[in-house]
């Protein structure tokens, strides 16, 4: 069993910078792609970002060149960091594991919720003006 555990949440003002990461226990995580996901109050949950095994990154339009999401294989972490945020990054943000899946994979299949096995608990973030 897979548990994923966030840490790295806060509250920030405009234009600052939080790091997010995710420790995942369990056998298999070099096998699996990683990705982060949001939910803010009253919305859907959304895709924003995700890597694969390769180490390839895709991102969400909304936070393309802010954040950079990473990932070591020897520890088991993911992490994101967000930079220049703004009040609209607020949300409670989620990591969570593929099964194995392909040393290649598309934005397609990382920003599918129903790819991913394994979510955390989330952590909020509150970015405000």
């Amino acid at each position: 069993q897979v548990l994923l555990v966030e840490s790295g949440g806060g509250s920030v003002q405009a234009g600052g910078s939080l790091r997010l990461s995710c420790a995942a226990s369990g056998r298999t995580f070099s096998d699996a792609a990683m990705g982060w996901f949001r939910q803010a109050p009253g919305k859907e949950r959304e895709f924003v970002a995700g890597i694969d095994r390769s180490g390839s990154t895709f991102y969400s339009d909304s936070v393309k060149g802010r954040f950079t999401i990473s990932r070591d294989n020897t520890k088991k972490t993911v992490s994101l960091q967000m930079n220049s945020l703004k009040p609209d990054d607020s949300a409670v943000y989620y990591c969570a594991k593929t099964p194995r899946t392909a040393f290649f994979a598309s934005i397609a299949y990382l920003s599918r919720q129903a790819s991913y096995e394994a979510w955390g608990q989330g952590t909020q973030v509150t970015v405000s003006s």
